[in-house]
């Protein structure tokens, strides 16, 4: 699927490239979230667990940085209003999220301290660069869960029940 996918892109740009079009146009590649596949016990996205809720985001074109990588943190809802912004069109008022310029022009310019999840009504989490919280019920029990992403990408050690975590949780 992936070499597939690799090379329709290609077929695009390619076509881009031959008509002149490559000049300006900004090429934005995204995906939907994955599937738990096994981990945490999980099958499909149904979580907030960063493997169901992380995705690919690559732009390029004129104005943009070629072969840089950013690490701040975003929603995919912040493509529109990038877009908007680097097309010289005015982001309608009504949308809530933010334009990625900033940070695509300076890779330490500050964007957002957190991000928010939910999944449905049981589910609920926020991150900052380094920790996620995650609270869920099941069968109306609460669990918590505090990960180290630095530490632990994978999500796997929760530190909510340690005693030097309690001011951090």
């Amino acid at each position: 699927m992936v070499t597939h996918t690799d090379a329709q892109i290609g077929r695009i740009l390619e076509a881009l490239k031959q008509t002149g079009r490559d000049k300006d146009t900004i090429i934005v590649f995204a995906s939907d979230n994955g599937l738990a596949v096994g981990r945490h016990g999980l099958m499909g996205k149904q979580n907030v667990y960063d493997h169901s809720v992380h995705v690919p985001l690559i732009v390029a074109g004129p104005g943009i940085p070629a072969g840089k990588r950013r690490e701040q943190l975003c929603y995919i809802y912040d493509i529109y209003p990038t877009l908007c912004e680097r097309a010289g069109l005015k982001t309608p008022d009504t949308v809530q999220f933010r334009s990625l310029n900033p940070v695509i022009d300076d890779a330490h310019a500050e964007y957002r301290d957190n991000l928010y999840f939910a999944f449905m009504s049981w589910q609920r989490a926020v991150r900052d660069e380094r920790y996620k919280l995650i609270e869920y019920c099941v069968n109306d029990v609460r669990h918590t869960q505090l990960f180290d992403l630095a530490a632990d990408p994978h999500e796997t050690k929760n530190l909510a029940g340690e005693p030097d975590q309690a001011e951090r949780l």
